[in-house]
C-alpha cells in the first residue's frame, strides 16, 4: 500500500516563497511514489497538487462542498462532502502523516486533528503562518516529539521516515 501524505496550508494571501515550498513538496511525494491528499483548493494546495501532477503523482482533494468544480485543475480524484472545514478531519484521517506550509486557523485544526490522533506532523520551516508560531512553542515540553520541523526539501523524507518509525 502507497503512503499517503496530507498536505495543508494557507489558501488566501500565500507567500510566493511557501508555493514555491509546497510545489516542491508535492514533487518529492510524487517522486516518492505516494499519494497526496489535500484540501483540493488553491493556494498550498494547488501547488502541492501542481508539484505532484508534474511527477505524475496521484492527488486527492477532499472538498468542503457537493461541488466538483471546487477542486484546482490538478486534482485527480476530487472528493465531494458537503462538510465545509468539518472536512478538515477527513484529509488529517485518510492520511499516513501530515506537512503544513504557512496556512492560518483551518490548517492549525488540521495540525490538531493529526496530533490527537497520533499522525506525525511535519511543519516546514520558514513558511510563515501558524507552521512558524507553532515551530516556536515546539520547545516547550509535551511537543518535542509530535511536532517534527524540516525544510521544505527535506519535508517529504521526514514524513516518510515518521511513517516508517511508526511515530
Amino acid at each position: 500500500m502507497k503512503p499517503i501524505i496530507a498536505v495543508v496550508g494557507g489558501e488566501k494571501s500565500v507567500s510566493l516563497k511557501s508555493i514555491n515550498y509546497a510545489e516542491k513538496i508535492g514533487q518529492d511525494i510524487a517522486l516518492n511514489d505516494c499519494i497526496l491528499v489535500c484540501g483540493g483548493r488553491g493556494g498550498v494546495m494547488r501547488a502541492a497538487c501542481k508539484g505532484a501532477r508534474q511527477k505524475n503523482g496521484l492527488t486527492i482533494g477532499i472538498l468542503p462542498s457537493l461541488d466538483k468544480k471546487e477542486a484546482n485543475e490538478h486534482v485527480v480524484v476530487p472528493l465531494t462532502t458537503g462538510l465545509g472545514n468539518t472536512r478538515n478531519a477527513l484529509v488529517v484521517s485518510s492520511a499516513d502523516a501530515v506537512i503544513a506550509v504557512d496556512g492560518g486557523v483551518g490548517t492549525l485544526s488540521e495540525i490538531s486533528l493529526a496530533l490527537c490522533n497520533n499522525k506525525p506532523v511535519v511543519l516546514v520551516e520558514n513558511s510563515s503562518g501558524v507552521t512558524d508560531l507553532l515551530l516556536k512553542e515546539k520547545e516547550k515540553p509535551g511537543f518535542e516529539d509530535r511536532i517534527h520541523r524540516a525544510s521544505a526539501s527535506k519535508a517529504v523524507k521526514k514524513a516518510l521516515d515518521l511513517i516508517l518509525e511508526g511515530k
